[in-house]
């Protein structure tokens, strides 16, 4: 549980939990009807912002890693440097 909350926090939490209940509330009390294409749609864009919400989350670490690598050899470099 604790890698879910790395990538989302308390309210995208809250808000997918909602999302979904809302869903299922509107599967059971409109049936497999036309609405429900309506609902799903609703709902796979809520998924879709999900998703890019994790993806971005992905990679801004992932530049941060890249950054503190960048930083120590900058730092090395400049020891290296000075030492001379």
């Amino acid at each position: 549980m604790e890698t879910i909350r790395h990538y989302f926090d308390a309210g995208s939490l809250l808000v997918i939990v909602i999302t979904f209940a809302l869903f299922l509330m509107a599967l059971y009390f409109t049936g497999l009807t036309h609405d429900l294409l309506l609902e799903a749609g609703v709902f796979l864009v809520s998924v879709k912002l999900i998703l890019m919400s994790y993806k971005s989350t992905v990679a801004s670490d992932k530049l941060h890693g890249e950054l503190r690598e960048i930083r120590a050899l900058i730092q090395e470099l400049s020891k290296q440097v000075s030492s001379k």
